[in-house]
């Protein structure tokens, strides 16, 4: 890897972007050896080691109300050159990440909430894609071509500080109650990882199919980088590339499995990432086993995390076999940050819908073009 990404600089082209178009292409399929991945113990790059999480901030109890094993049982690890990021594989006690994927498919796009689909639709169309989907995913046939359904259309949804995408900012008025079940897992998870304060703010869910990537980019736009960036997947696997603080930096690949997440903080929490391929998860079944599990009969009945009904994962299912979903969760403001005043429209960056989420139309990154003024 270190051969290759030495190569792509002597080419003139920065390393992160040549990588990101490695793994992206079809013919010939790249070669996936030196992605990390962190299910398989013994199957790690010298760059990893182990993490020591903190058992006490977060009881076994609240852990399990959240669906997660306690904190002592998780597998967490770091990356050499990379202070701050934690990787975690897979916490989730069985059964409970069905919670999430319903949660992100039926209830996380209703309105209030902000999706991509509002960018070109009215709010009428937008409301309960749920209910304007179920039907035709779960009557698809995977040997034929059929029309998406609108929820197959979502690209993103945002909660909590809305995200603007001409700005690149948060605003106070732009705001929709955060989920509390989200509040309660992001919270659990960061406390874990020594952020005991940590306060879920700003939400994006990013939904992705096979032929979907996450063009090259450093989430800078909370006020306060302090707070970690917490990641979860589900569903399909991804390939993550995770480089440095300069495009001309290389990139280290790992893949993201159903249930993985992944903590960005400190020196880390302002590095260049991307998402160039989503790819079968690694067991080859359609739907990844740790989604096949139901919930234990004994979950506790204050627990966020509740069981889904045959009927919706039927749906969810279906769904599942070519998506992968991501919720990434943020801290927004700081202590006695306030939020700064909006530019003026005339001189703002438009980021056109879907540049941040890219499908197969879009081959490598995004697409951003200026207002004419």
């Amino acid at each position: 890897m270190a051969k290759m990404a030495a190569s792509m600089l002597q080419q003139g082209e920065d390393a992160f972007r040549k990588l990101f178009k490695f793994y992206r292409r079809k013919n010939p399929p790249p070669d996936f050896s030196d992605v990390i991945d962190f299910s398989k113990p013994g199957n790690h790059s010298r760059k990893v080691f182990n993490c020591d999480l903190n058992a006490a901030l977060l009881s076994d109890g609240d852990a399990c109300r959240a669906g997660l094993h306690p904190v002592c049982k998780w597998k967490a690890f770091g990356l050499d050159g990379y202070p701050g990021f934690i990787f975690i594989s897979n916490p989730f006690l069985p059964g409970s990440q069905r919670h999430w994927v319903k949660q992100c498919l039926k209830v996380y796009p209703q309105k209030p909430n902000i999706c991509n689909l509002d960018m070109h639709m009215s709010p009428t169309d937008t409301d309960n894609l749920w209910e304007k989907s179920r039907d035709q995913i779960r009557q698809k046939c995977a040997a034929k071509r059929e029309p998406k359904s609108l929820l197959e259309k979502l690209r993103w949804v945002t909660n909590g500080y809305h995200y603007n995408w001409d700005t690149k900012m948060y605003s106070a008025d732009h705001y929709t109650p955060f989920p509390s079940d989200l509040n309660a897992l992001s919270e659990g998870v960061a406390a874990a990882c020594g952020f005991q304060n940590f306060k879920a703010e700003a939400g994006i869910l990013n939904y992705y199919h096979f032929d979907s990537s996450l063009g090259i980019h450093v989430d800078e736009s909370e006020l306060d980088h302090s707070r970690p960036l917490l990641s979860f997947s589900f569903g399909q696997s991804a390939v993550f590339l995770l480089g440095g603080l300069r495009r001309e930096d290389p990139a280290t690949p790992m893949f993201m499995h159903s249930g993985d997440i992944m903590v960005m903080s400190g020196s880390s929490r302002l590095l260049y990432h991307a998402v160039p391929r989503i790819v079968s998860s690694p067991d080859k079944q359609a739907v990844p086993q740790c989604l096949v599990q139901e919930l234990a009969d004994d979950t506790p009945e204050d627990s966020v995390v509740q069981n889904v009904s045959e009927e919706d994962w039927a749906v969810c299912a279906k769904y599942i076999q070519t998506s992968r979903i991501n919720m990434t969760v943020r801290q927004v403001l700081g202590l006695g940050k306030a939020f700064p005043t909006e530019p003026d429209n005339e001189n703002t960056v438009d980021i056109q819908p879907g540049a941040y989420h890219e499908g197969s139309s879009d081959s490598e990154e995004s697409k951003v073009k200026r207002k004419k003024q």
